[in-house]
């Protein structure tokens, strides 16, 4: 994961470099499509499948974000989070669960063309909250310990039937974001 990440980080930082040299005007509508477009992309390709899950790589992503934000005028002085919400983003480690879950919202229903049997274990049993509660493994090695099927349980288990019986994949996005709006996490 180091390596996936180290090479991540770089190529993004290439994109600010290249957005940095030949763009004079750094005004918010024209940093953020730029970010959004050219340099969000390099950290969020295959993300699903190699997810860090060691606080050093997920800083050494979340800080091209610090980066790109920092080039907007005006927002240079303003603590981070606040450069987030005047530009409306997440941060990267919320864009990660966030992707997470509309994953297992899609493999749940046949919207990538998997087996949910071969990913997940239903809880059986009587179950506060939603009918999908999953099955989280018992693993004494990080290998298992932060495998997809695995890291996702304790979330997906804790959103509401509502969010969990979503008919699209759009009305399930929307009420996602609220959900994590009041947890505090968007």
């Amino acid at each position: 994961e180091y390596k996936q990440c180290a090479k991540a980080a770089s190529s993004a930082n290439r994109m600010l470099g290249m957005i940095k040299r030949n763009f004079v005007f750094t005004d918010k509508e024209v940093v953020l499509p730029l970010f959004k477009t050219l340099v969000r992309p390099h950290l969020d390709y295959c993300i699903q499948a190699w997810r860090p899950h060691l606080v050093k790589d997920i800083e050494r992503l979340e800080r091209v974000q610090r980066r790109a934000t920092k080039m907007v005028d005006g927002l240079s002085g303003m603590k981070y989070e606040d450069r987030l919400k005047e530009l409306n983003l997440t941060k990267f480690e919320t864009r990660m669960l966030r992707a997470d879950l509309i994953e297992v919202f899609k493999i749940f229903n046949g919207l990538d063309g998997l087996d949910w049997e071969r990913f997940f274990v239903l809880r059986g049993g009587n179950t506060r909250g939603h009918s999908l509660k999953l099955y989280k493994e018992r693993f004494s090695i990080d290998v298992g310990k932060y495998l997809f099927a695995n890291r996702i349980c304790e979330v997906w288990n804790e959103l509401s039937e509502e969010v969990v019986s979503a008919t699209s994949l759009n009305s399930f996005k929307t009420r996602l974001d609220e959900h994590l709006r009041t947890k505090g996490g968007l």
